[in-house]
C-alpha cells in the first residue's frame, strides 16, 4: 500500500509517498480502508521534529473509513461499518490502510456523510471538552476565542453560542472575518490590523473578558490575561505559536485570574463520557446546527502541498488528504 513518510525532519519536502507493508489487525484491532484523512497544524510540528521521535514515521493522527477485516476479540464491529477516529498523539494516518484499536473507532451515523465525520471528530471533541468541561460556559459571559477560523476555533465560536455567551474572535484576515461572523461570532477582531488586547479592553470598556481560549501561547498567553476581567479563566489549550516566555510574576496591575492547561487525552476516554460527546457533535452535525467547513482535499501524495498551505496560515476550518 502507499502512504506517506517522513526519513528526516524539516519542510513539508521531506515528506515523501511511498510503498509500506499493509498491516495486519492484531486481537482488539481492526483493518479500515481509509477514504479520508485530516490534516492539523500539529502534523507539520512533529514533521519538523519539534516533538522528537524516531525516523521514519508516518504523520497524522485522524482518519475515516471502512473496516475491512476485524482482529480476534473484537466485538460491536464488523467489515462494511464506516468510522473515524482520532487521536491526541502520532498514530501515522497518513496511509491507505490503517489498523486501529477497536476502542478507538467512533461510528459514522448512516445520515452523516464521512468528510464531515472526519473533519469534525478531533476539532469538534476538543471544543466540546473545552466549553463543557473546561470551562464550562454559561450565558452571558463574555468570550474570546482565539484563531477562530481554524478547525478548533470554529467549533468553539459555535459552541460559545450554543451555550448563551457573547463572542470576540480574533482572525488575520477579512475573509476570515466574514467566516465567523456567518458562524456567530458577535464581534471580530483583526489581530494583524490592530493590537487585540488595546481592543478587547476598548470594547469591554476597561472591564474585560470573562474567559480566553487560546491554542496559540508563545507571547500571546500574556496578552490574554490582561484581557481577562477579575476572576477571569485563561483556558489554554496548544502552543501552536511556541512555549509562552516566563512570567514576570505577579504582573502589575492584573487581578484575581485562573489559568489553566487542558489536552484531549485526560477528556477523550472510550466510554460512557466519549459516547456522550460524539453523540452530541454527530447530532448538531446532522441538524444543521454545527457547520462543518473543509477548506480544501489534497490526494495523499500530494501532502506536502497540504503542509504548506496549512503553514502558510490560510486556512479556514479543515483540510483533508484523499488516498
Amino acid at each position: 500500500m502507499k502512504a506517506v513518510r517522513v526519513h528526516e525532519f524539516g519542510g513539508p519536502e521531506v515528506l515523501r509517498y511511498e510503498d509500506v507493508p499493509t498491516p495486519e489487525p492484531g486481537p482488539n484491532e481492526v483493518l479500515v480502508q481509509q477514504q479520508v484523512i485530516g490534516v492539523n497544524y500539529s502534523d507539520t510540528q512533529y514533521r519538523r521534529g519539534r516533538y522528537g521521535g524516531e525516523l521514519p514515521f508516518i504523520p497524522g493522527h485522524e482518519g475515516g473509513g471502512t473496516i475491512v477485516k476485524t482482529g480476534a476479540d473484537v466485538n460491536g464491529f464488523r467489515p462494511g461499518d464506516r468510522v473515524v477516529y482520532a487521536g491526541q498523539h502520532r498514530l501515522g494516518t497518513y496511509k491507505e490502510t490503517m489498523a486501529v484499536a477497536a476502542s478507538a473507532l467512533v461510528r459514522v451515523p448512516q445520515d452523516v456523510d464521512l468528510k464531515l465525520a472526519t473533519a469534525v471528530l478531533n476539532q469538534g471533541r476538543t471544543a466540546h471538552y473545552l466549553t463543557h468541561d473546561a470551562h464550562p460556559l454559561t450565558s452571558g459571559e463574555r468570550v474570546l476565542i482565539h484563531a477562530a477560523a481554524g478547525g478548533v476555533g470554529s467549533n468553539l465560536v459555535q459552541m460559545a453560542k450554543r451555550r448563551g455567551t457573547y463572542v470576540y474572535a480574533t482572525v488575520s484576515t477579512a475573509e476570515k472575518a466574514d467566516f465567523v461572523r456567518d458562524l456567530g461570532a458577535d464581534e471580530v477582531i483583526l489581530y494583524s490590523e490592530v493590537d487585540f488586547e488595546e481592543e478587547v479592553k476598548r470594547r469591554t470598556s476597561g472591564e474585560g473578558v470573562d474567559v480566553v481560549f487560546d491554542a496559540l501561547g508563545g507571547d500571546i498567553l500574556l496578552k490574554s490575561l490582561r484581557c481577562l476581567k477579575r476572576k477571569g479563566h485563561l483556558v489554554t489549550y496548544g502552543q501552536t505559536s511556541g512555549p509562552p516566555p516566563p512570567l514576570d510574576w505577579p504582573q502589575r496591575g492584573l487581578g484575581s485570574i485562573y489559568l489553566s492547561y487542558h489536552t484531549g487525552p485526560d477528556y477523550v476516554h472510550p466510554g460512557e463520557e466519549a459516547d456522550r460527546r460524539d453523540g452530541e457533535i454527530f447530532g448538531w452535525v446532522r441538524e444543521g446546527e454545527l457547520k462543518v467547513h473543509i477548506h480544501g482535499e489534497h490526494a495523499l501524495k500530494d501532502a506536502s502541498a497540504a503542509h504548506r498551505e496549512i503553514e502558510n496560515r490560510g486556512t479556514i476550518g479543515k483540510l483533508l488528504l484523499i488516498p
